[in-house]
């Protein structure tokens, strides 16, 4: 979705301060609470921005766009071992730019390994279904003496020894996803079953009425995924199917919006879903609200206000928090005659680093076209835990 986790990135450069950045000698942390709508108020003047559809082109375009104030590269999926042990897992890594090009290119001519105006920043996270526990980390870093950065051809996006990288080297596909915490990571490879999808008209995915608010939108929507986790020093051989988002803009949020949901859906019967609903302040539904429907080959359907019906059935208080969150929802969209019920495999997978927001597996049931199917997933809510007076900045 165009502002997932934007909320995120935005709020921890701000509460690590600009100057942590682009300060050429070695960095003091700067501490500050600053919550994510107040994070997203910040001066979009000399970025550019996602004022209409363009012509992508590939694999280019599946690295970074400098100008553009923040972009992301999102994985998640739901594997397994072969005895049916089930895992999910989320790693992102996300570019910030915290100044305009017009003064980029001066700070770029500065000789010091350490100037930048590019931030990193990346979330890790695994969910072991079995034992309802969910595992968490983030790392950040300046895009700079070969800490951080992106590229493409040849694909690769890293922080640190965090990394996303294409297998041959050419495109971005297959890709090889690695990351290491304490307690738990993961080493994956995963290769498009399907092709590329461009949300909205041609990749320009709009979130509101204000010229430029919007993102550019590219997404895998089901990867064949193998390889190995590892939680408390134990591996996992694991294979399934992973879920690949990348975008990139420079708006805000409107005024009045505080969060959002999202979900990607993978259905038994081949067919892919993303959805996603932007939250007003007075808790209505934001005209902005959007989605996609992929079939078996790739074919898409776009979809806009009013072709989605999202009830949510069951709620969870996080002990973390405060924060109460949707964890089982109907969703109705009669435009692709379907109806699901989606349930989140367990409830606490809330995500607790520099922000709270949640992040987990999901599992999914109902009709499609009348015909019963089930599917996996994920879901993404942010808003609900700054809500309850808890923000982590």
């Amino acid at each position: 979705m165009g502002y997932r986790s934007l909320w995120i990135l935005l709020g921890l450069a701000l509460a690590l301060g600009v100057a942590w950045v682009l300060w050429p000698t070695e960095p003091t942390p700067i501490e500050g609470r600053v919550s994510p709508a107040e994070a997203l108020s910040g001066d979009a003047e000399g970025f550019l921005r996602a004022d209409g559809p363009r012509e992508l082109s590939f694999p280019e375009d599946h690295g970074p766009h400098p100008g553009y104030r923040t972009e992301w590269w999102y994985y998640t999926g739901n594997v397994e071992t072969a005895e049916g042990r089930r895992f999910g897992y989320q790693f992102t890594i996300f570019r910030n730019q915290l100044t305009p090009p017009d003064t980029a290119a001066a700070e770029e001519a500065r000789t010091s390994d350490w100037a930048t105006n590019q931030l990193f920043l990346a979330h890790l996270a695994v969910g072991d279904v079995e034992n309802e526990q969910h595992y968490g980390a983030e790392r950040f870093s300046r895009g700079a003496a070969g800490l951080a950065g992106a590229q493409s051809p040849p694909f690769r996006v890293w922080l640190e020894d965090w990394t996303m990288a294409a297998v041959d080297g050419a495109d971005a596909t297959p890709m090889r996803l690695t990351a290491h915490d304490d307690d738990f990571g993961l080493d994956l490879t995963v290769d498009p079953l399907k092709p590329k999808v461009l949300h909205g008209d041609r990749g320009y995915d709009p979130k509101g009425a204000d010229p430029g608010n919007a993102s550019y939108y590219v997404t895998f929507s089901r990867m064949a995924t193998e390889g190995t986790l590892t939680i408390n020093g134990e591996a996992f051989d694991v294979t399934g199917e992973s879920w690949m988002d990348h975008e990139w803009s420079t708006s805000a949020l409107m005024e009045g919006q505080v969060g959002w949901d999202w979900f990607s859906v993978q259905l038994d019967n081949g067919y892919d879903l993303m959805y996603y609903e932007l939250r007003e302040e007075d808790g209505s539904r934001s005209p902005y609200t959007s989605g996609t429907v992929v079939d078996p080959e790739g074919n898409t359907v776009s979809l806009a206000e009013g072709d989605g019906v999202l009830e949510v059935l069951d709620r969870w208080t996080s002990p973390h928090t405060g924060g109460t969150y949707p964890v089982r929802w109907r969703l109705q969209i009669p435009k692709a005659d379907l109806d699901l019920e989606i349930t989140s495999v367990f409830p606490d997978q809330e995500m607790n680093v520099s922000t709270s927001y949640y992040e987990g597996a999901i599992d999914v049931a109902g009709q499609h076209a009348g015909v019963e199917v089930q599917g996996r997933g994920f879901v993404e809510m942010t808003g609900y835990a700054e809500d309850a007076g808890q923000p982590r900045f």
